[in-house]
């Protein structure tokens, strides 16, 4: 059974000082961090750390900080492993430590203890603020140049045109609904909001405070006097419309998931009939022959977008870049996608990928990948480029969820 993220959400205290990014181009050839950040997102400045400028030998070893299914050896499954190959090739030995939520993975990232960490784009832009990661110079990275470039320079990797890490994988955040139960088919979110009593106590929804910005996406586009640019920015007023929003909706759910196993059961036995979800479990749930189909709205959807970063406090920087290097290389990209469940970000993975693979994904489909709204940290400075107001923050955010559940 191929591997996806086992996701919880848990309150944070965010860095005092998180980050925007800047979205100009370019592709890290400058002397490293301490640029500065567009004006749509506050004009911040990143800690000026210094960014490696040529690599030598590897150092023997190299300390893995990772999403569950982004780093298998074997053990999980004897045939699918893409860490030894890298540790027989380079002679850096791995070792793996697991995470299960973004904060834990930026808590950890503090202790120093470290090398490379696979982070989502709520977690990318602390590291950065907190100067926990180091700028990448990705001319030292053979690979680099096939990762789609519009997983390049935004707002979760990169500062003022700096890459902070390689893009590792993509993917949306689906609508899923039961085909016998759910008629007509839907096409928009309000499946599980306006329209969610037509299956109350069957809605599904991710438990997760950034699930908020599903609502506030819907909301951008229903009810567009509330003037919500970006679903990651979000002043009082706004939030607490998606807050209603979201208090309305649980009215009528009946469990909120984030083991992607209990939402499959869930559908699988009637329990849940619609509600939010990912490939991978819309794969799973097919091939155990559960009636459903999973669409992306006409709205757009949120998602992630990863990305493997260097610690600024690295004793191991020549295995760091040779492990960045390797782990968005075709052979392990490929192999990464298939097991955890989503889309590459190296072009020549999909030749390497299962037949139909790359297309469930939507691999490289700039067009589809343009409607998805990654995950970004919420910050005081608004993401939209609003100054005239001071938005909502992720432990603002935290504090709502909390309230939304009851």
């Amino acid at each position: 059974m191929k591997r996806t993220r086992m996701l919880t959400a848990t309150a944070a205290v965010l860095a005092l000082a998180l980050t925007g990014c800047g979205t100009s181009s370019g592709d890290g050839d400058d002397d490293g961090g301490g640029g500065t950040g567009s004006e749509a997102q506050g004009g911040f400045t990143a800690p000026d750390v210094p960014m490696a400028e040529e690599l030598g030998e590897g150092e023997g070893a190299l300390s893995v900080l990772a999403w569950p299914g982004y780093a298998e050896d074997g053990s999980t499954d004897k045939t699918v492993d893409w860490v030894t190959p890298f540790e027989e090739e380079t002679g850096c030995q791995v070792d793996v430590k697991y995470f299960n939520t973004s904060d834990e993975a930026v808590n950890l990232m503090k202790s120093g203890q470290y090398d490379v960490v696979s982070a989502s784009g709520d977690a990318s832009l602390r590291l950065i603020a907190g100067g926990d990661v180091a700028p990448v110079n990705t001319d030292l990275i053979e690979n680099y140049g096939d990762v789609w470039s519009f997983l390049k320079d935004r707002d979760w990797n990169s500062v003022d045109g700096q890459m902070y890490g390689v893009p590792h994988g993509y993917g949306a955040n689906l609508l899923m609904y039961n085909t016998e139960e759910v008629t007509p088919a839907p096409t928009s979110w309000s499946a599980v909001f306006d329209d969610a009593s037509a299956h109350a106590g069957k809605v599904t929804a991710y438990d997760s405070p950034i699930y908020i910005a599903d609502a506030a996406l819907y909301l951008a586009k229903t009810q567009p006097d509330l003037g919500i640019e970006n679903p990651y920015a979000l002043d009082e007023d706004q939030l607490a419309a998606a807050v209603d929003l979201l208090k309305k909706q649980r009215e009528n759910v009946g469990e909120y998931w984030s083991d992607y196993l209990k939402e499959i059961q869930a559908f699988k036995t009637g329990d849940s009939v619609v509600g939010t979800t990912w490939q991978v479990i819309v794969n799973l749930a097919q091939s155990e022959k559960t009636p459903v189909e999973a669409i992306l709205p006409e709205e757009g959807a949120t998602g992630w977008s990863d990305t493997w970063m260097v610690s600024s406090k690295t004793e191991h920087p020549n295995c760091a870049y040779l492990w960045l290097d390797h782990i968005i290389s075709p052979e392990a990209n490929s192999a990464v996608a298939e097991w955890f469940g989503e889309a590459p970000a190296n072009e020549k993975a999909c030749d390497l990928t299962s037949e139909g693979f790359c297309e469930t994904y939507h691999a490289g489909d700039e067009s589809y990948a343009e409607q998805i709204w990654y995950w970004t940290t919420p910050i005081e400075q608004c993401l939209d480029g609003r100054t005239d107001v001071q938005c909502t923050t992720y432990q603002d955010w935290t504090q709502a969820w909390t309230e939304i559940k009851g």
